[in-house]
C-alpha cells in the first residue's frame, strides 16, 4: 500500500531466515501483519525502544539477532534480553521471529534498492525506448544480433527451441542468457516496438541507440565481434569503404568476421575486392 511496505518486502527478500518459515508463517497465522513484521534490522531497534527498552540494550539486541548469533545460540545475554523484552511487553510472536533470523538487512540499503527500482519502472513504463536502449546495453549477456534481429520469425523460432529445452531442463549456459533477453525483447515487440538494422556509419560499439523511434543494436552484439567492436567503430568513422578488402584493411577486420558482416547486409552491396574488373565497366 505504500512505499514503506515496498522497503519492507525488499528487506524480507534480501534476508536470510527473515521472511520463510518466519515472518511468512506468522502472517499467514494472523500473528502480524507486513506493517508490523520484522523486515529490516533498524525494525528491532526502533520498535524496542519504542516500547521502553533502553536505547543501547535495543540496539545490542538488534546486531546480536540480525548476526544470526541469536538463532545460532551463540549470545549469552539472549535469556537476560529475552526477560526485559517480555517485562516491556514485547509479544511471544516477536521474540520467537527474533530466534529464527539468520541475517538481516540494513533499511537504508532496502530503501536505496527500492528508489532504485521505481525509477527503472518509471522509465519502463513512460519513456519505454530509453528503458530498453539501457537494459539491452549493460544487462543483455544474450543479446544475440543473428537470432534476434533478423526477422521476427527467426526470433520467435529460436525462442520456441530454448524454451522447449528450459522445460525439459537442458539449457546450457548460452541458452539461459538469450533466455532472460529474449523474455524482454518479447516484451518490447508486443508494446509495439522494433530494432533497426545496424548502419556502420552510425552504430556504437557497446550501446544501444534510438534512432528513428527504433533501437539499433551496438555492433558487439554480432557473436564474434565483441573485443574488436571498439576498433572497428573506431577506424569506420568518416570513412568511405570501396570493397570488403578496403574495409579489412581499414578497420583490422578479421576475415571471418568481415565476411559475417556483408553476411548480415551491415556492409551494404560493396564488392569483396578492390581490384576493378571488365564487368565493371559494362
Amino acid at each position: 500500500q505504500s512505499v514503506a511496505d515496498l522497503v519492507r518486502i525488499s528487506g524480507l527478500s534480501h534476508g536470510t531466515d527473515v521472511w520463510r518459515g518466519n515472518a511468512q508463517t506468522l502472517i499467514q497465522e494472523g500473528k502480524c501483519i507486513l506493517s508490523s513484521a520484522i523486515c529490516c534490522r533498524d525494525d528491532i531497534m526502533v520498535y524496542l525502544i519504542h516500547k521502553g527498552i533502553e536505547p543501547e540494550t535495543a540496539f545490542n539486541i538488534m546486531e546480536n539477532v540480525r548476526k544470526g548469533k541469536v538463532a545460532k545460540g551463540k549470545c549469552d545475554k539472549w535469556e537476560e534480553w529475552k526477560q526485559i523484552m517480555i517485562d516491556h511487553g514485547i509479544p511471544d510472536w516477536y521474540i520467537w521471529s527474533c530466534e529464527k533470523i539468520q541475517y538481516m538487512f540494513p533499511k537504508a540499503h532496502a530503501a536505496a534498492y527500492v528508489t532504485l527500482a521505481c525509477r527503472i519502472a518509471y522509465f519502463k513504463i513512460y519513456h519505454p525506448l530509453v528503458y530498453y536502449a539501457a537494459f539491452f546495453s549493460i544487462r543483455a549477456k544474450g543479446f544475440n544480433y543473428e537470432k534476434i534481429v533478423r526477422g521476427k520469425d527467426r526470433f520467435y523460432s529460436e525462442l520456441k527451441r530454448v524454451r522447449e529445452q528450459s522445460a525439459n531442463g537442458k539449457l546450457n549456459n548460452t541458452d539461459k542468457d538469450f533466455l532472460n533477453t529474449a523474455n524482454l525483447v518479447e516484451e518490447m515487440f508486443a508494446r509495439g516496438f522494433d530494432f533497426m538494422p545496424i548502419d556502420m556509419s552510425r552504430v556504437n560499439a557497446s550501446k544501444f541507440q534510438i534512432i528513428d523511434g527504433k533501437l539499433m543494436p551496438s555492433l558487439d552484439t554480432i557473436d564474434g565481434v565483441g573485443g574488436i567492436a571498439d576498433k572497428i567503430v573506431n577506424a569506420s568513422k568518416g570513412v568511405t569503404f570501396f570493397s570488403r578488402e578496403d574495409f579489412k584493411n581499414k578497420t583490422g577486420c578479421p576475415e571471418t568476421i568481415s565476411l559475417k558482416l556483408k553476411e548480415l547486409g551491415i556492409l551494404g552491396n560493396i564488392p569483396d575486392q578492390s581490384q576493378l574488373t571488365l564487368f565493371d565497366f559494362m
